[in-house]
């Protein structure tokens, strides 16, 4: 890695230049894309004061936390050839956000399946129950206790960057197994568990209202018609969400089994490039899945590209 520290320096590991540009090419893509593409999401949501809904607002946050696994990735790229070139401090700090970062996502991913659950099996309190400052204030509960979880675990690298590498050129960041298995819990285990029971009970509920408007459909034809819209309108956007949950534990699943699979949690550069471009490739589906169901969303892209937000007023476009 450097050649003038001939003794104390890390060796590359032997890869094929073609599988190095490869790899390249694909973090490349994935990153500029993820970038972009949140960008417009939270251009989207943010500007248009019509989306400024509470659902939206999770999404944002998950744009947020998204936008930045894309910057993030560039640190990944500068690990193709096996060598950190960026120092022991750079090292501990892309960590520290990476794991930030993701852990935010799961919380929003808690919060997205909280809100649908409320929206479709309790519609009659959501108004009350799920209120735009309530939203707010779970989102930044979220973020905060992500980077405060991850600086406990991660306190004695903090303290002292690049005490477990071995040479220059390296990027180990060690957790014990206690404080490894319980990262995992709270960051994958825990939320996950919650996010699919809140889901199979979305399903049940669903289900259930589904078969009740058949049978009373034709009882009830004119009062139906002033009550299916919003629960045709819920039910949509608790299946888009869906898909957007899936694909996330599709996703991250990978990841946290080879962090279980350890007796101690060791993240660094030997980890499987398919598990990291899997995990990253993530944070790119979502917008991608919100520009084929929702057609707000098509809509915004467009007005962004162009330029037709600039214009006066355009924050008042119906794009509903």
């Amino acid at each position: 890695c450097f050649p003038q520290l001939i003794n104390t320096s890390c060796r590359k590991p032997i890869r094929p230049h073609l599988e190095a540009m490869l790899i390249y090419i694909l973090l490349s893509s994935i990153s500029l894309l993820t970038v972009t593409l949140n960008l417009l999401v939270i251009i989207s949501i943010s500007h248009f004061k019509q989306l400024h809904t509470n659902t939206n607002l999770l999404l944002f946050s998950l744009a947020v936390s998204d936008f930045f696994v894309g910057l993030i990735v560039f640190f990944q790229i500068v690990l193709i050839e096996g060598c950190w070139i960026l120092g022991d401090l750079m090292c501990i700090l892309y960590t520290f956000l990476d794991f930030v970062i993701t852990s935010a996502s799961v919380g929003t991913m808690v919060l997205i399946s909280v809100d649908r659950y409320v929206a479709i099996c309790e519609p009659l309190h959501y108004a009350n129950k799920v209120t735009q400052k309530r939203v707010k204030i779970c989102v930044c509960l979220c973020w905060t206790c992500s980077a405060f979880l991850h600086t406990v675990l991660l306190k004695e690298n903090l303290e002292e960057p690049g005490r477990y590498n071995s040479c220059f050129g390296e990027c180990v960041i060690v957790i014990n197994y206690i404080a490894g298995r319980v990262n995992v819990f709270l960051s994958f285990i825990g939320p996950v568990t919650v996010i699919i029971v809140l889901y199979m009970r979305v399903f049940v509920v669903a289900v259930t209202q589904a078969r009740a408007m058949r049978s009373h459909a034709a009882a009830l034809p004119l009062r139906l018609s002033l009550t299916i819209t919003p629960k045709k309108s819920e039910m949509k956007a608790a299946r888009t969400l869906g898909v957007v949950i899936v694909v996330f534990l599709l996703c991250l699943s990978p990841f946290y089994c080879v962090s279980l699979s350890g007796q101690d949690t060791l993240l660094n550069a030997s980890s499987s490039t398919i598990v990291i471009c899997l995990f990253y490739f993530n944070s790119c589906l979502n917008p991608l899945i919100y520009a084929f169901f929702y057609p707000w969303f098509r809509k915004s892209m467009k007005l962004i590209v162009s330029l037709e937000i600039l214009q006066p007023g355009s924050c008042e476009r119906n794009l509903l």
